[in-house]
């Protein structure tokens, strides 16, 4: 295959996430013919600093690829911006890219998927992202092998250059677009309200996603993204180990070990995908004992992370 998409893979203070990352990465079909540029942000304070310079220390031990380029960064960026930067830096000279950030795992298949997805739907302006990861879901058995949704992933995913010149960064201009119809459709028909919370807590200074203004800019011109039926990625980050991370079982998967043989030739919502996404959301949280013993496990958690400082 030529031509290959260069993934950027985006990491911080996780050496031993970072270094899973990588290994499953070595041993994708197409690996030793990509290019990889790791950006790696600077400590956001001293406590991070040994942590930072041990993953930048393995990355500069990484072989498999066709090329291994690190970025460090000098001043702390913070995700969003470190990922809007590489994103941007990248689909300007390749004219598309595959995005990692350091706690994905991905199967064998991942990057021919990617590549094969970006060189069918290269022309296609109504495509916007392909994902990689897809949730667990009851009856994935009944769906077609891939298919599109309205939504982003923000775990394992690629694009091109001219979908990422759609990204808009400036909230307070996204969010004079949406009414209530949109909100509507933008919270997939009201069953994921968290997007718009997601949304007005940026709005508000509460959080720092890059992810909810893709999401909204992706939406906004109608855009689609491409998913597989089974899982190529796995987070492994839900393990209070990241920045804005908990511990989290729900989007737990089994990684698919097959490759992907067929891409939808119509463009549009798959409405089967829809409906199992909106059942997967609807019941997510699980029973109410189910969500205490979760709240009860952060707690503690979060509690044996302040007393260890």
């Amino acid at each position: 295959m030529q031509n290959l998409a260069p993934i950027a893979l985006f990491v911080y203070n996780r050496p031993e996430h970072t270094r899973r990352t990588i290994k499953y990465l070595q041993q994708n079909i197409l690996a030793e013919e990509t290019r990889l540029f790791v950006f790696s942000d600077a400590p956001k304070n001293p406590a991070d600093e040994e942590k930072v310079e041990q993953t930048r220390a393995l990355i500069n031990e990484i072989n498999g690829f066709k090329s291994v380029k690190l970025i460090k960064r000098t001043n702390n960026m913070g995700l969003a911006s470190s990922i809007i930067a590489g994103v941007t830096q990248l689909v300007n000279e390749y004219g598309k890219i595959i995005v990692f950030e350091d706690d994905l795992l991905s199967s064998p298949y991942t990057l021919t998927y990617f590549n094969e997805a970006l060189t069918a739907y290269e022309n296609e302006s109504a495509v916007m992202q392909v994902a990689a990861y897809m949730f667990p879901l009851k009856h994935d058995k009944h769906l077609p092998e891939t298919f599109f949704l309205r939504s982003i992933n923000s775990w394992g995913w690629a694009t091109w250059k001219r979908a990422w010149n759609s990204f808009d960064a400036d909230i307070h201009h996204l969010n004079k677009q949406f009414n209530e119809e949109k909100i509507h459709q933008f919270t997939v028909d009201g069953t994921m309200m968290n997007y718009w919370k997601q949304f007005q807590d940026f709005k508000e200074g509460k959080n720092d996603s890059w992810a909810i203004r893709w999401h909204a800019s992706v939406f906004l011109k109608r855009g689609l993204v491409l998913y597989p039926a089974k899982s190529l990625i796995e987070n492994i980050g839900h393990d209070g180990s990241g920045v804005h991370s908990i511990i989290e079982d729900t989007y737990k998967v089994h990684l698919s070990r097959k490759p992907i043989s067929s891409f939808p030739k119509i463009i549009r919502e798959d409405a089967l995908a829809l409906t199992e996404i909106k059942n997967f959301y609807k019941h997510r949280k699980g029973s109410w004992l189910k969500r205490g013993k979760k709240f009860i496990i952060n707690k503690w958690f979060n509690l044996k992370s302040k007393l260890g400082k």
